[in-house]
């Protein structure tokens, strides 16, 4: 019985998510993002009919394990881009460590001004990297791995849907600082906004996601013995 729920939910998330895709290529307004859109149907869906959300990740948890093979898929673009990657090597790694650390300590010092618990800002602090790669850090660094994760799910969403603004204010048009912005600041959910601007823009946000990884695994726990 457990089984065939869980392969209900699997196949629920997914109608929804393939709904709500469509509903966004229809009316292309930035805040109607299928991640954002689909995450409030399924909670409206699930308080409805009192489905806990325990009861959910039977199906759910089968879908978060994809996210470990989805990062290390994220080599392919590496390599695929390697000569866009090779003429703006600096450029790229410098913007993307530099958005690394803005990322980290705008984290910890929201945190700090609004005096919150220690176990919520070490869990904050990873916020704008990948979500299997933040619940590691938020593990050694001492944070909860499930709350880490939802702050990603709140950078991310909140990049797809005010990113494109932001962008807009400053004239910022370069496929190499859109890929950079989205990548380093919304991680995989920008990844997919950025592909919206151009094949591009989505590569360099696949690479800048990677190398913002790799960049928030190192510095996090030195960054954190400043403030802890």
């Amino acid at each position: 019985m457990k089984i065939v729920f869980a392969l209900f939910m699997v196949l629920l998330t997914t109608i929804i998510y393939l709904w709500m895709t469509k509903v966004y290529q229809r009316f292309h307004f930035p805040i109607l993002v299928p991640i954002a859109t689909s995450t409030v149907v399924i909670i409206l869906f699930l308080s409805l009919f009192h489905i806990s959300y325990e009861d959910y990740m039977l199906g759910g948890k089968w879908i978060d394990e994809l996210l470990g093979p989805a990062v290390v898929a994220l080599a392919y673009p590496l390599y695929e881009n390697r000569k866009q990657l090779k003429e703006h090597f600096l450029p790229i790694v410098a913007s993307v460590f530099a958005g690394t650390v803005i990322g980290l300590l705008s984290g910890i010092y929201l945190s700090l001004l609004l005096d919150v618990d220690e176990n919520l800002l070490l869990s904050l602090a990873p916020k704008s990297v990948t979500s299997p790669v933040a619940m590691d850090i938020a593990t050694i660094i001492g944070g909860i791995p499930a709350l880490a994760a939802v702050y990603v799910m709140v950078a991310g969403i909140s990049g797809a849907m005010f990113g494109p603004y932001i962008l807009k204010f400053f004239n910022i048009h370069h496929p190499i600082a859109v890929g950079i912005g989205f990548g380093a600041a919304s991680h995989g959910i920008g990844m997919a906004k950025a592909y919206e601007f151009g094949r591009l823009q989505g590569a360099i946000s696949s690479i800048s996601m990677t190398l913002s990884a790799v960049f928030a695994s190192i510095l996090s726990p030195f960054v954190i013995q400043f403030f802890i």
